[in-house]
């Protein structure tokens, strides 16, 4: 029985010690090595100081700011350690009641709002939307700046990211890249 038990309780350790920690710390290193931002978080900053990361979205309420999608991660949403989606479904009434809100405060009407901008992602960390959402939003960001609604359409564009290869993934806006570069061009 005990010449049966070694070899498995040693084999045991050897992957415990072999994928447990050397296998991650190794792609770990070659993360770093290979993909630096990425592997620290992909954090922005600004003088100096970290204000956010560009994959997990953040909440934006002023009128001069660009708002990316509702969240339901936490009470307040946006907490990276409650990620997850409201759980409503279609038929809710409260989800209904929400949306309609949303709409409300976008100053639309149903139908002609991007649907991104009042359902919230499966994790309710979403940095990005659509650049449908980000031109419904144009004219609101534009005149709470005093800005030209064209200064901040080009803006909207050169914030736009493409599809990685023109094929994987679908356009889109990362909120936070978004405000940070219309601050920077505010001073």
């Amino acid at each position: 029985m005990l010449s049966h038990l070694r070899p498995a309780l040693v084999l045991l350790l050897l992957f415990t010690l072999l994928t447990g920690v050397l296998y991650p710390l190794a792609i770990t290193g070659i993360a770093a090595l290979a993909f630096p931002e990425q592997a620290a978080g992909s954090l922005l900053q600004r003088q100096g100081r970290v204000i956010g990361s560009a994959l997990i979205g953040q909440r934006f309420s002023a009128p001069h700011y660009f708002h990316g999608r509702p969240s339901a991660a936490g009470a307040d949403g946006y907490d990276a350690m409650a990620s997850g989606g409201s759980n409503l479904a279609p038929t809710s009434a409260a989800l209904v009641a929400r949306v309609r809100a949303d709409i409300a405060s976008a100053g639309a009407r149903p139908g002609s709002v991007p649907a991104d901008l009042v359902t919230a992602s499966g994790s309710g960390l979403d940095p990005d939307i659509s650049p449908a959402a980000a031109q419904a939003q144009i004219a609101r960001v534009a005149a709470a700046r005093r800005w030209p609604v064209d200064r901040v359409r080009a803006a909207v564009d050169e914030a736009t990211e493409q599809p990685l290869l023109g094929l994987v993934g679908e356009p889109r806006v990362n909120v936070l890249r978004l405000n940070l570069m219309l601050d920077a061009a505010a001073r």
